[in-house]
């Protein structure tokens, strides 16, 4: 299901010459899973993991999911779950809660269906609703929910136990209520889940 990345406009071979600096082209790799206390990931055949991305334990990807480049997906004390059509993009960390970690319980990581988490960004035992949207470095910790329709701005911290209600924007450290969204950004919501499906699609092995 993967390739190795390729830049639009990139050199061409005979650009590049017989210079040492030229690389062949090799077979594309999968992201690394691992099994962990008899669990091993479940990453459908149409979901894309990216080459450098680990994947462990008891983790499942759905139809259409993305996972990034050097990704983390640890779900070695409870179940993380990525729903259809959702990204988790580059340099993301996606943990659990356990009670062998200090926490009282167990407490997963479940990412509903079309929802954007943007590079950088650390979710922890959350729960994150279909169409939210989490912006590049923002972090959601343990027992936070994001409602259906509402975003996170970048870089902000959404403390344990809060909630970004449907249709609403977040932001700053800690995060508080900022406004309601506008039609236009739920929309882009959607819009961004679908380019990343695309994305996805076009860095799988057999799209030369």
């Amino acid at each position: 299901m993967l390739r190795l990345w390729r830049a639009t406009g990139a050199p061409s071979r005979s650009a590049l010459g017989t210079s040492r600096f030229a690389r062949p082209r090799r077979a594309p790799e999968r992201g690394v899973t691992f099994e962990h206390h008899g669990c091993t990931p479940d990453v459908a055949a149409a979901a894309f993991c990216a080459s450098t991305a680990s994947v462990v334990g008891d983790v499942a990807l759905a139809r259409d999911a993305s996972v990034w480049y050097n990704c983390v997906l640890r779900g070695d004390g409870a179940a993380i779950r990525i729903g259809a059509r959702s990204n988790i993009q580059d340099g993301t960390v996606v943990h659990v809660d356990s009670d062998r970690l200090g926490a009282k319980g167990s407490r997963p990581t479940i990412v509903g269906e079309d929802v954007t988490v943007g590079h950088m960004a650390l979710l922890h035992a959350c729960t994150l609703g279909d169409r939210s949207f989490v912006g590049m470095s923002a972090t959601v910790m343990s027992h936070a929910t994001m409602e259906e329709d509402s975003m996170l701005a970048a870089g902000s911290l959404l403390t344990g136990g809060k909630t970004v209600g449907a249709g609403e924007l977040w932001g700053g450290r800690p995060a508080k209520f900022m406004r309601r969204l506008k039609p236009g950004e739920i929309d882009f919501i959607v819009e961004s889940a679908a380019a990343y499906v695309d994305f996805a699609r076009s860095h799988a092995p057999g799209d030369a």
